[in-house]
C-alpha cells in the first residue's frame, strides 16, 4: 500500500499520478503498486513537483509497517525517533 501526499504541486503532475492511484482528496493519492512502480512514480513526483512538496508512506517490513519519504518543504515534518516515525506539524508565521 502506497500513500503519496502532495502540496502545492502543478495540476498535471497530479493528473499523471491519477493514471496509477485514486486521489480520494485533492493532492492524496493512494494505491498498491510494485517497487518499481512506486520508484518511477515518486522520481516523477521530485523532478515536476516545481516549488511543492510531498510525503510518501509505503508498506515495509518495519516495527511499523512502514516507512515515510519526503521532497521539498512539506507543511509537517517527518521525524525519526529511535526507528519510529513521527509527524510534527510546523508552526505558523506569527
Amino acid at each position: 500500500m502506497i500513500v503519496l501526499m502532495l502540496e502545492r504541486v502543478p495540476s498535471g503532475l497530479r493528473g499523471e499520478l491519477s493514471r496509477w492511484m485514486i486521489e480520494p482528496r485533492p493532492g492524496v493519492f493512494v494505491g498498491n503498486l510494485s517497487a518499481a512502480v512506486r520508484e518511477r512514480l515518486w522520481e516523477k513526483a521530485n523532478e515536476d513537483a516545481d516549488t511543492g512538496a510531498g510525503i510518501m508512506i509505503h508498506s515495509t517490513n518495519t516495527e511499523q509497517g512502514f516507512t515515510i519519504r519526503t521532497f521539498g518543504d512539506p507543511s509537517r515534518n517527518v521525524v525519526d525517533v529511535d526507528g519510529l516515525w513521527l509527524i510534527k506539524k510546523n508552526k505558523l508565521p506569527s
